[in-house]
């Protein structure tokens, strides 16, 4: 049976029943797009940053978790920060041995919350290829349950429920602006929206995976850089969502670092919402101008992390008397 046979509309319903007593309904957050600097647009946020592991990802990890037979050995999953922090989670919640492989450009924060929920974390290499190696070795060695970032139908399946909620909680949204990196958020949320709303993928100037494999036809290797390196940068865009997202993805628009990183220090500056570089991409889309928004349309933006530092994008001349 095809994934996309699997990811029926039922099928993501189930999911979301599932997982509600493990995961937060996260909120929306409604704004009057002059705030940003686009008058006569209205933003619907969808704040999966608020999300248990500050990030979507706890909704794949808790979809393996619940669906599959775990070994002795438990589970084990290679991971650029975000899926590792929301396994090692969910591990945690569910009593289960996890080891995460993360690669050197993880941020601290990341890896932080790995190793506070009690999982084994191995740094290997510098980028999540690396780690996706090791932890690859390790599973044949061990035993251990796989759990992929974005690559596996029961990560595609959780991830789906983010778009179920959307929907409910936004309905009429003439577009929907995700960031994009293996392509498990994109890919399952295609499954649910089918085409029926514009879905618009947003990548890294420094890691467009889904714009090259859309241009080939099929996934290739892409650049892994730029600042969202720990969350959007993996070698391909997974083999399960290019299928989905060939059909239902409407198009991809690219944004370069600085972009990504003005529109982190506008969200906490105007909205005062901490989101790490791969949940501000989407929103750059519109700041830059890469995805032209017009007056009179709504459009529904997923900021999908917050594994970082306020701090770190924080306006250094503020006053907090």
């Amino acid at each position: 049976m095809t994934t996309s046979l699997l990811l029926t509309q039922d099928a993501i319903r189930h999911a979301a029943e599932r997982l509600r007593p493990h995961v937060r309904r996260t909120p929306i957050l409604e704004v009057d797009g002059a705030d940003i600097g686009r008058p006569g647009v209205h933003f619907v946020f969808k704040l999966e940053c608020l999300q248990h592991s500050g990030s979507f990802k706890v909704r794949g990890a808790f979809t393996h978790l619940l669906t599959r037979p775990l070994p002795a050995a438990g589970v084990a999953a290679a991971s650029g920060g975000n899926h590792g922090a929301a396994v090692a989670f969910a591990a945690q919640r569910t009593g289960t041995p996890a080891t995460i492989f993360v690669p050197g450009v993880s941020a601290a924060v990341k890896r932080e919350q790995i190793a506070a929920c009690g999982a084994t974390l191995r740094i290997v290499g510098e980028r999540y290829a690396d780690a996706l190696a090791a932890c690859e070795a390790y599973q044949r060695e061990s035993g251990a349950l796989a759990l992929h970032a974005f690559d596996q139908p029961e990560t595609l399946l959780g991830q789906a429920t983010v778009a179920l909620e959307f929907e409910q909680q936004a309905p009429d949204l003439d577009a929907v602006l995700v960031a994009v990196g293996g392509g498990g958020l994109i890919g399952g949320m295609a499954a649910w929206y089918r085409g029926a709303t514009r879905l618009i993928g947003v990548e890294p100037q420094a890691a467009p995976t889904l714009t090259r494999a859309l241009a080939a036809g099929h996934p290739v290797d892409a650049p892994a850089g730029g600042v969202a390196a720990d969350s959007l940068a993996p070698r391909q865009v997974g083999a399960l969502m290019f299928p989905i997202a060939r059909q239902h993805v409407e198009t991809t628009v690219l944004v370069d670092d600085a972009a990504i990183l003005a529109a982190q220090r506008q969200l906490w500056r105007v909205l005062r919402l901490a989101v790490e570089p791969g949940g501000a991409a989407a929103f750059a889309a519109v700041t830059s101008g890469a995805w032209p928004v017009r007056p009179g349309q709504r459009i529904g933006i997923l900021l999908c992390g917050a594994n970082t530092d306020a701090v770190q994008f924080a306006d250094s001349h503020e006053d907090n008397p």
